[in-house]
């Protein structure tokens, strides 16, 4: 018979308690306890079977040796270069992607681009939540997808959306947006707080993996800039990927954070035009096109994102300070990293920031969370501070350690090619890396420097 039953979720980490308390004793956070009930059945045995004397024994598991044979699972390209690039070559069947993203950044849009191109060939379908149908209908005619083979619906039970997909004739792939206005009967609980999140989340995946469809589930962020609802929905898909980007800024980045079909940090470039978006095949390219070379204050750093290699602008821009306490302010990079730079530049270095605010950003509304981009950092600072430009033909990278040693960084010939196909003539790179490359990237004059000290010697900074 059926049992309820009643706790008390944190709606900010998902612990459950039996009373209910002002503060979660586990994330620390205020009010965020609400009361959740649950309908359970008793439980029935479950995982054993009962023989003919009546007596339970456990189930079986046959176990299989690692070393097998086994295809690979087969994709399902979407044909946009750059949303196959971060999902691995494609979706596969029967897995789970997971897309987050601040609102308004065009989640609902990329996936309605991606589901349109997979109608050409698969079984497709679009199940909103959030919007009705005409709604739907009008984005696409605005996008120009208004003849495109998709299904639409309209729903928010959980039961429905099951009900239609997990069956004989099953969809290939079906767009879930969001999981958040999902809901189950079973739950006493309202639309996007943390056990319907989970609930809602387990059933569409089980149906999913049982029928081979592709599941793409759009989640709402938090103001922290994670996918609100609890962490285990994160572990419970295949696939984690982010839509990023500036609302200042054209630009959006999807990056892959997880995958369990293929390489992790990949990203892919779009550009958000009254049409849609539309797929960058060379974002370094893209990133420098409004670069001025003969300004101070500006570096260029060359990265690795993933597998691709990417070129940035660094800018900085250090002006003298008119309150007790200089201003620190970063956009696009790590604050703490800024400091730790900075506190080096001035302990190693000798350069003095302290009656100076300093401001860095990265130019294009691109987000670089590499070590590597110390170097390139370090050298817009100084080129800022001293009024002297870095020399505009010159890409770096190198990581910066606490003694003012500049440290290694792999995949240097990637990013040298990559600098060297765009036109620059010049690296200034963390020593140790001599070994010359072949092709394009061997026409780069090289210059290794080991110390904080003599990249400060290379631009004269006073």
């Amino acid at each position: 018979m059926a049992k309820a039953t009643s706790h008390w979720v944190c709606q900010n980490c998902g612990s459950s308690f039996s009373k209910w308390a002002g503060q979660c004793t586990a994330c620390s956070e205020w009010n965020t306890l609400v009361e959740e009930a649950t309908v359970s059945a008793a439980p029935k045995g479950l995982g054993s079977t009962t023989s003919r004397s009546g007596n339970t024994r456990a189930g079986r598991i046959d176990f299989v040796d690692l070393a097998g044979t086994s295809d690979a699972p087969p994709r399902r390209a979407t044909g946009m270069a750059e949303f196959d690039r971060v999902t691995g070559g494609g979706l596969v069947e029967g897995a789970a992607v997971l897309i987050g993203g601040d609102p308004g950044i065009g989640k609902s849009t990329l996936l309605l681009q991606a589901v349109c191109k997979l109608a050409d060939k698969y079984d497709a379908v679009y199940v909103s939540g959030e919007e009705s149908v005409d709604q739907v209908r009008l984005r696409a005619a605005r996008l120009g997808l208004a003849t495109a083979k998709v299904k639409l619906a309209s729903a928010t039970s959980v039961r429905d959306v099951v009900a239609a997909i997990d069956r004989a004739d099953a969809p290939d792939v079906i767009v879930i947006d969001s999981i958040q206005t999902m809901w189950l009967d079973t739950l006493d609980s309202a639309p996007g707080t943390v056990a319907q999140v989970r609930a809602s989340a387990q059933e569409l995946i089980r149906a999913a993996k049982r029928r081979g469809t592709s599941l793409l589930l759009v989640g709402h962020v938090t103001k922290e800039g994670v996918i609100a609802g609890p962490r285990v929905l994160e572990h419970m898909v295949d696939a984690v990927i982010y839509f990023e980007g500036e609302r200042g800024h054209p630009f959006r980045i999807l990056r892959g954070v997880k995958n369990r079909f293929g390489p992790t940090d990949e990203i892919g470039v779009f550009d958000m035009t009254d049409r849609g978006l539309i797929e960058v095949p060379n974002p370094s390219e893209l990133f420098l096109a409004e670069r001025r070379g003969d300004v101070s204050g500006t570096a260029v750093f060359a990265g690795v994102e993933g597998t691709r290699p990417l070129l940035v602008e660094i800018q900085a821009l250090v002006a003298p300070t008119s309150y007790g306490t200089p201003r620190r302010a970063v956009v696009g990079w790590d604050g703490g990293r800024l400091s730790m730079v900075l506190a080096v530049l001035e302990a190693r270095g000798g350069l003095q920031f302290g009656g100076h605010d300093v401001y860095l950003n990265v130019a294009g509304g691109l987000r670089v969370s590499e070590p590597a981009a110390d170097l390139a950092v370090a050298a817009a600072l100084a080129s800022a501070l001293a009024q002297d430009p870095v020399p505009a033909d010159a890409v770096l990278f190198g990581e910066i350690g606490l003694v003012g040693e500049v440290r290694q960084v792999g995949q240097t010939e990637l990013r040298l090619k990559e600098a060297a196909k765009l036109g620059f003539g010049r690296a200034i790179l963390p020593a140790g890396r001599s070994r010359r490359g072949s092709g394009a990237a061997e026409t780069l004059a090289r210059t290794e420097i080991g110390h904080v000290r003599d990249l400060l010697a290379l631009f004269s900074p006073t």
